[in-house]
């Protein structure tokens, strides 16, 4: 095999090598030079062209004279929320997504390029693909608002390629890889049910996630499955933190001690941890007085008292498909089909679903 660049080669061997190249391409040995060192400026296809003959010729072009020559950057872009008060590396749902991203990326030979967005920022996601800064993107924390429909549609207008993750849009078949939550909810409402509860409550998170949408779907349907009524009073709102599920504690006691509601399911582990908490405060016993449900079975749930039921979420798992489906079609010059993966979920239970007290492994 020939050396990795030409700095290394003599000054024959390269002429020999830069002729081979140009026969097999079909090109002039002036427009391999241009491709192969990096230099100058040459048509995409030419420059595809070049590149396979080299590699049929065992010929491995520089990493850098690659990217060059393909404009490419060898980065995977990653678009995160900016979120206040939050330290988006400390939480579970972040830290799992971010680290199947970076690994998949790492064995594929990409860069991870972390983007920061402000709420209140104006969202140009294909300005990265004009400046050349990323060969494709994951969106992680889209929200159904008209600025992010318009900066998706110019995304998909300008053939960019991106992925989203845990996020859909009604009416786009936009690439997305997600977990199964109307399953995962419809699940927790069976358990519920099995441990002879009947007014089972929803602690949700904002409509503008679609993985809102789809748990409170999946709760409805499960209760609709038991021919147990949809009351409207028992769904509250939280905004996936823990100071929302703590903030709805009240609510949710109140509508215990008035026997309104026997079970509540949190749409994520932060919410349905603040909401422990702040049942605590007003004398409501978990696990005794009302059975609880959180998402996402995140580390800290085995350490709470008692400890959480949750419906455990492939975090790790959906970063991971998202990096290598991106990047397959990043490969694919000629585009690929846009995929939707749903990757299922299950739910582990533990001693605060039961509420009469009985502890579940």
């Amino acid at each position: 095999m020939y050396a990795c660049t030409f700095g290394v080669l003599a000054r024959r061997e390269r002429g020999l090598i830069r002729k081979k190249v140009a026969e097999l391409a079909g090109v002039s040995e002036a427009t391999v030079s241009r491709v192969l060192s990096g230099v100058g400026t040459v048509k995409e296809e030419t420059a595809r062209r070049v590149m396979e003959a080299a590699r049929q010729l065992n010929y491995v072009p520089s990493a850098l004279a690659q990217r060059f020559a393909l404009r490419r950057s060898g980065n995977l872009g990653v678009i995160l929320p900016m979120l206040p008060k939050v330290n988006l590396f400390s939480t579970y749902y972040f830290s799992e997504v971010l680290s199947g991203i970076g690994m998949t990326a790492k064995q594929r030979g990409y860069d991870l390029l972390l983007l920061f967005r402000e709420p209140d920022e104006p969202r140009d996601y294909a300005n990265l693909f004009r400046t050349q800064k990323v060969d494709g993107c994951i969106i992680i924390g889209a929200q159904d608002v008209p600025s992010e429909r318009a900066a998706l549609a110019e995304l998909r207008e300008g053939n960019h390629p991106f992925c989203l993750v845990n996020q859909r849009y009604d009416g786009e078949d936009y690439n997305s890889v997600d977990a199964d939550q109307r399953t995962g909810c419809r699940e927790a409402v069976r358990h519920l049910l099995a441990q002879g509860c009947r007014k089972i409550g929803f602690l949700n998170g904002p409509a503008v996630y679609s993985n809102s949408k789809d748990r409170l779907r999946g709760y409805r349907e499960a209760l609709e499955e038991a021919w147990l009524a949809f009351l409207p009073e028992r769904v509250l709102l939280g905004n996936y933190s823990r100071t929302s599920g703590y903030q709805q504690a009240k609510a949710v006691a109140a509508l215990v001690q008035a026997g309104h509601i026997d079970a509540i399911i949190a749409a994520n582990d932060r919410m349905a941890i603040g909401l422990l908490q702040g049942l605590k405060e007003s004398g409501v016993k978990v696990g005794e007085d009302v059975a609880l449900i959180g998402c996402d079975d995140s580390d800290i749930v085995r350490m709470t008292d008692p400890p959480l039921t949750s419906i455990r979420v492939p975090f790790f798992d959906i970063g991971s498909e998202a990096a290598s489906r991106l990047l397959d079609a990043v490969a694919d010059q000629d585009g690929s089909a846009a995929f939707d993966v749903k990757l299922p979920v299950k739910l582990i239970t533990r001693a605060s679903s039961s509420a009469a007290g009985t502890t579940k492994a």
